[in-house]
């Protein structure tokens, strides 16, 4: 039973022991714990405060980086745009200057094929009355190779001449 129940001088001692080691512990190291226990809370509240101004920041920096996103793309939709426009007159102005080209390409063949086709025609013509002439030549002596054709036709001129 002595173990259960102690003894009076047992008691005495250890709660004398308990309040110098208080007495040591308050005097001595319970100050400079709760004084790292306060730096060390106040240091984790600056903590979470800045992390929540870094949040704050990297949310504010996430619309600005979207927003220059944004922008970015509306630029490039922009120019590309613009390009594809570009690209379209270019192509359209190719195709204009393509077609007056041609237009004029082919203004100066029929102009060509005219002059020649003129020119064929007055070549025919001077042929044409040339063959005429050598024919008619050739029909001439024939009718007049002999003496009295000659004279006749004369007589007949000269009648034809007189009634005029």
């Amino acid at each position: 039973m002595d173990l259960i129940l102690p003894d009076f001088g047992l008691l005495f001692w250890t709660g004398l022991v308990f309040i110098i080691l208080m007495f040591i512990l308050t005097k001595f190291i319970w100050k400079p714990i709760l004084s790292s226990v306060n730096a060390r809370s106040e240091k984790i509240a600056e903590a979470l405060e800045m992390a929540e101004k870094t949040k704050a920041e990297m949310k504010s920096l996430q619309a600005a980086n979207e927003n220059l996103l944004k922008e970015a793309r509306a630029e490039r939709d922009a120019i590309v745009k613009d390009a594809k426009e570009t690209a379209t007159k270019m192509v359209e102005d190719a195709k204009t200057a393509a077609k007056v080209e041609s237009e004029k390409v082919v203004a100066a063949a029929r102009q060509t094929i005219a002059s020649e086709k003129a020119a064929a025609i007055a070549e025919l013509k001077t042929q044409v009355a040339s063959f005429s002439i050598e024919i008619a030549e050739k029909i001439v002596r024939t009718e007049l190779s002999s003496d009295a054709k000659q004279k006749a036709l004369a007589e007949k001129m000269a009648g034809d001449i007189n009634l005029n």
